[in-house]
């Protein structure tokens, strides 16, 4: 059973792209994939993507992604591209021996010619597989993370998971030179979210508080897997706003994402959460999600 593995010093192995990609319509070794400077995701971000977790070779919530992915297309006027996305996510996997990771795809409005901003009335899609090497239950999980707060500047359609990532890339770099890990998304001073996950606060009685869904933030196959879970264990649950003093008085917060899965939150701008150490609540959460992917918990000991 495959789990988070740390060496001498703790730390995991570095994510590494696999060797063989997807790219319109055929798989192809990663240097040798060329996308034309005219696709209208490079020149207008007018692209979508999802990305899809593997764990013992077994991808998580696939087809909850591809709804999201089929929704995000329509959203931004896309068409669904006549592929067997299930068919090419499992063969990305056998060509790239991926055992535990992710798989991206990212569909663009391809190359119609010439920049313009209308193009045309139909557009042929570029598509774009790749598959990353990575430790899901990894030393985040175990010890947590930092963050700061940034205001969020996104568009109003935040619930469509395009390649505009702009305010999140910018978040990203200002909690780097804050000496922290993340970014709490704001909007005067009401969170919204993470900045490449959906953000949970643990009250003083105990109820796990998350952001309804909305345009507002992503709806994360994480969060909704999480809600499924956790309401059927019996846990308090409140989906709606809360604000930055909220998440000041919480007594626990962690992030919930495809990529990182679930981290707890230590501190916020400098300021511990609760102890300052992942809380009981989150190892609970923790352990019934990894038991939903059939996680060894008898291996991770700091549970």
């Amino acid at each position: 059973m495959q789990h988070a593995q740390f060496g001498a010093s703790g730390a995991q192995s570095k994510p590494r792209i696999g060797p063989w990609v997807f790219l319109n319509g055929e798989f192809v070794p990663a240097q040798d994939a060329r996308v034309s400077v005219n696709d209208r995701g490079f020149l207008f971000a007018h692209a979508a993507y999802e990305v899809t977790a593997v764990f013992n070779g077994k991808l998580i919530d696939f087809d909850h992604h591809m709804l999201r992915l089929e929704r995000t297309l329509a959203g931004i006027e896309i068409s669904q591209p006549a592929l067997d996305f299930g068919h090419l996510h499992k063969e990305m996997i056998d060509r790239n021996e991926l055992r535990e990771g992710l798989v991206y795809v990212q569909v663009t409005a391809g190359d119609p010619g010439p920049r313009d901003y209308y193009g045309p009335e139909v557009f042929e899609p570029t598509v774009y597989m790749f598959a990353t090497h990575k430790t899901l239950i990894s030393e985040v999980a175990q010890k947590g993370l930092t963050a700061i707060t940034y205001e969020d500047t996104r568009w109003q359609r935040r619930d469509l998971k395009t390649t505009q990532l702009l305010t999140q890339t910018l978040a990203y770099r200002a909690a780097r030179r804050a000496g922290a890990d993340t970014a709490i998304l704001h909007e005067e001073r009401i969170v919204t979210e993470a900045a490449s996950a959906n953000l949970w606060i643990v009250t003083a009685d105990g109820t796990l508080v998350t952001r309804d869904l909305s345009s507002a933030l992503l709806p994360g196959i994480t969060r909704g897997r999480l809600v499924d879970l956790l309401d059927s264990d019996g846990h308090q649950i409140e989906e709606r706003a809360f604000s930055l003093q909220e998440l000041g008085s919480a007594v626990e917060a962690f992030t919930s994402s495809t990529g990182v899965v679930i981290a707890p939150v230590l501190s916020v701008d400098g300021a511990p959460v609760g102890s300052g150490s992942p809380g009981p609540v989150t190892r609970k959460v923790q352990a019934a999600y990894y038991q939903y992917i059939r996680a060894d918990l008898s291996r991770l000991d700091w549970l």
